[in-house]
């Protein structure tokens, strides 16, 4: 008789387990606040609040691990944990996994050249200049492409949320090979579907929460992981390997984040699972020190309250190229 092993479920620690209860709670979450928020200002004030900050969580924290590191050995349930989080996040996960993965950390927030960059989410891409874009400059025309992606998603109905043949970026960066490129392109047909059938739902139980308080509050999110994105990359050099982006080591928010402050780590091992982020640290320790990264006393999503380096990369301060 042979002996089989056994099929393993999760495909790196059974600590992602964590992760997946805390999308499955903002999954349900969402779904009561929709169904039981009472009319009222302050009300509806406190649930889009809330609903804003389990979507900003998840999408720096819970999907972003998750297009790295899917959590399960059987891909079918990767497929069916991706639709779910399509639909906490207000967008394709697969499509997150094509523009993050295979193009920010490919470019690594690279400088504009040839009159752009490369890097779609670059915080150098809306600059007049050869430096960073303005915070705020950035944060809008960050909104309002997020807005241009939401509208195609709406539009993509009509093709039950297949890419279309104008959406040349998702086309470009997904795979090569046949059997994977269709099964890319097919996941975010998938995952727009649950986006889409999720804001039903929730337009089903309360329309007007939906318009009042869902909608503002997914612009919102949007909004403070584009600001998390731009302090995590500000003031960093886009071509050292070991200073392309910033880290933050407050013991605290790493554990309630999952070792998200270990940024610049994350880019020098971007397949390293979560649990594993202070390990290449300490490896990398040395070249890190020796290429003068920046390591920020704030956590990015509140990084201009880190006025030294503000100070330091203002237009006042920077030598002229």
């Amino acid at each position: 008789m042979v002996d089989r092993k056994p099929r393993r479920f999760w495909r790196n620690s059974p600590a992602d387990a964590i992760l997946l209860g805390i999308c499955v709670v903002q999954f349900a979450g969402t779904i009561a606040l929709a169904a039981l928020t009472p009319a009222g200002l302050l009300p509806r004030l406190a649930s889009a609040i809330l609903v804003a900050v389990m979507m900003t969580y998840s999408l720096i924290v819970v999907t972003h691990l998750f297009v790295h590191q899917p959590w399960f050995a059987d891909d079918r349930l990767n497929s069916v944990m991706s639709m779910v989080s399509s639909a906490n996040i207000a967008q394709s996960v697969q499509a997150y996994h094509l523009s993050h993965v295979r193009n920010h950390h490919r470019y690594n927030n690279d400088r504009k050249r040839d009159g752009t960059t490369a890097d779609l989410s670059s915080t150098f891409r809306y600059s007049q200049d050869d430096e960073h874009a303005p915070l705020l400059r950035y944060l809008a025309f960050s909104l309002v492409a997020s807005i241009q992606d939401y509208a195609i998603t709406v539009a993509s109905l009509v093709r039950l949320g297949g890419v279309g043949p104008g959406e040349a970026t998702l086309r470009d960066l997904a795979a090569r090979h046949p059997a994977r490129r269709a099964a890319e392109l097919g996941q975010i047909r998938w995952d727009r579907l649950a986006q889409l059938a999720f804001t039903a739902l929730l337009a089903v139980l309360s329309w007007q929460w939906v318009l009042m308080c869902y909608l503002p509050a997914v612009a919102v999110a949007l909004t403070l992981v584009n600001v998390q994105n731009y302090y995590r990359h500000f003031g960093a050099e886009p071509d050292s390997r070991y200073a392309n982006s910033v880290s933050h080591y407050g013991r605290l928010y790493n554990r309630l984040t999952f070792n998200d402050g270990y940024h610049q780590e994350h880019h020098l091992r971007p397949t390293t699972h979560w649990s594993r982020l202070p390990e290449v640290a300490e490896r990398y320790q040395e070249q890190l020190d020796e290429a003068g990264r920046v390591v920020s006393p704030v956590p990015a999503v509140v990084g201009f309250l880190d006025i030294g380096r503000s100070a330091e990369h203002s237009p006042a301060t920077l030598p002229a190229r």
